[in-house]
């Protein structure tokens, strides 16, 4: 099984991705929170990462707490089966989440474009730098058509 990508983690813990963001952060402290698998009720000596949750939500911009969370969840994962298997759902919900945070869908139809086209997404101030237009060959004011030539 994967780790938990801890950027997704601070991510989650952050607030992205709206609504389905939100649930899919509530629905991995519910999994946290379940107690450990069949073992005839021994716990294992291992963090249920129910403490690395709470860390992290109150500070979610904390790189050493996302990742700290993402160790925990792994090794709760190599020791309770039933957790591994929970934790795998969640993961396929939550890559649904980073699919559609992240969705870009760039469409260009029809015309003639005339200059630059930027597609992609997240853009912080982008600038386009284009040649200046050549040079008219009639001197000052000459339009190169003849008209607008007044001098004789």
């Amino acid at each position: 099984m994967d780790p938990v990508s801890v950027a997704l983690l601070a991510a989650l813990a952050g607030g992205v991705a709206g609504e389905i963001g939100r649930q899919t952060w509530t629905a991995l402290g519910a999994l946290v929170r379940r107690p450990f698998g069949r073992g005839g009720g021994n716990t294992p000596p291992v963090s249920s990462g129910e403490a690395e949750l709470t860390r992290l939500a109150a500070d979610p911009g904390d790189q050493g707490r996302a990742q700290a969370l993402s160790t925990a969840l792994a090794v709760r994962a190599a020791v309770d089966e039933d957790f591994r298997a929970g934790l795998a759902a969640w993961q396929e919900q939550a890559a649904r989440v980073r699919a559609e945070n992240g969705a870009v869908t760039n469409l260009v139809s029809g015309g003639t474009l005339n200059g630059p086209v930027l597609m992609g997404r997240d853009f912080n101030n982008p600038t386009f730098t284009t040649p200046a237009p050549p040079p008219s060959s009639g001197g000052a004011g000459a339009t190169g058509d003849g008209a607008g030539d007044s001098t004789r």
